[in-house]
């Protein structure tokens, strides 16, 4: 980074042997802000059903194991999508298939693929994915679809015969449709080549050492009930639930680690119809959730249900109440 410069940039710290911290900057009127990121280096990539990914092993083949199109995970900055990203390809890796990512930076090096870092200064995603379309891969990592470029070249990779994995910033899977609509892309290109969106928060985990055991109270009981009565979806509360506590192995929080939330759009022909006939993002969600579709806030619930997080901490991502 440089010193001399009074403008936002992006920079790296490197001094340390197990983490690399990416660094963004900015001015304002009182000086400059910094904000830092830390990323571990050579850390075990972790298997997708860790991180907290709802369903069953058939369910996750049929969102993920593709040809001809493109997954897109959705999420705000810092939600843990480059991560779920790399599980995937993890989970999707094997000798026989050609895998190729193209990323800004390479956060997790994994044994069997080919890894593209881009310079900035010098390209830029689309010139890169120009250059990998010409490498034969079979899978296609994007880091981020960033603009309407990057966006019309990883449709076009699905579009002729390669599987593409990408990232997004939005709210929802089912705001994928619109922000690449509001990119550019047609209705044709998105409904033809979009398999599955998926979106995802991270939760703090209660600590395993110290949560406390108790009852649903009432409030809870009836937060949960009315949410799960508008999506069609049962909660059984007849058991017990956890609250944080504080010990020193949690530094007093009451949590540790963290855990995904996710929902699952798979772009069934029905849907696909929707967008080819141009329908908004609410009449797309309701014909979803006359579907497999369910968003969010019901896979949240269920971690609350099975005593991974609380209601409280819930609520600070997803507003429930």
């Amino acid at each position: 980074m440089h010193q001399e410069k009074q403008e936002s940039q992006d920079g790296r710290i490197l001094l340390y042997e197990d983490y690399n911290i990416r660094v963004s900057s900015q001015p304002n009127v009182y000086g400059e802000k910094f904000v830092l990121r830390l990323l571990k280096k050579n850390t075990n990539i972790r298997n997708i059903f860790d991180l907290g990914f709802p369903g069953t092993e058939e369910q996750l083949k049929k969102s993920i194991h593709k040809k001809n199109s493109i997954t897109i995970i959705a999420a705000p900055t810092g939600e843990g999508k480059t991560t779920t990203l790399y599980s995937i390809m993890d989970y999707l890796n094997s000798p026989e298939i050609n895998i190729t990512t193209i990323e800004d930076p390479v956060e997790i090096r994994i044994q069997g693929l080919n890894q593209v870092e881009i310079d900035a200064n010098k390209t830029s995603f689309s010139n890169s994915l120009r250059t990998v379309l010409r490498q034969d891969p079979d899978i296609i990592l994007v880091g981020e679809i960033r603009d309407t470029e990057t966006g019309e070249i990883a449709i076009q990779a699905g579009q002729t015969g390669h599987y593409v994995l990408s990232t997004i910033h939005t709210i929802d899977s089912i705001e994928v449709i619109t922000r690449l609509r509001k990119m550019g892309l047609s209705d044709y290109d998105i409904s033809s080549t979009l398999a599955t969106a998926i979106s995802q928060r991270l939760v703090r985990k209660l600590c395993p050492k110290c949560k406390k055991e108790r009852e649903f109270n009432n409030e809870e009981k009836k937060i949960i009930t009315t949410i799960g009565e508008k999506y069609n979806v049962a909660f059984d509360l007849s058991g017990t639930t956890y609250e944080a506590s504080g010990c020193k192995y949690c530094n007093n929080t009451g949590y540790y680690d963290r855990i995904g939330i996710f929902e699952v759009l798979d772009i069934t022909d029905q849907i696909k119809e929707a967008i080819m006939a141009g329908k908004s993002s609410l009449e797309i969600r309701r014909l979803a959730l006359e579907q497999s579709y369910k968003p969010l806030i019901i896979d949240g619930l269920r971690k609350v249900v099975d005593g991974y997080t609380t209601i409280e901490e819930l609520n600070k991502k997803l507003l429930i109440y």
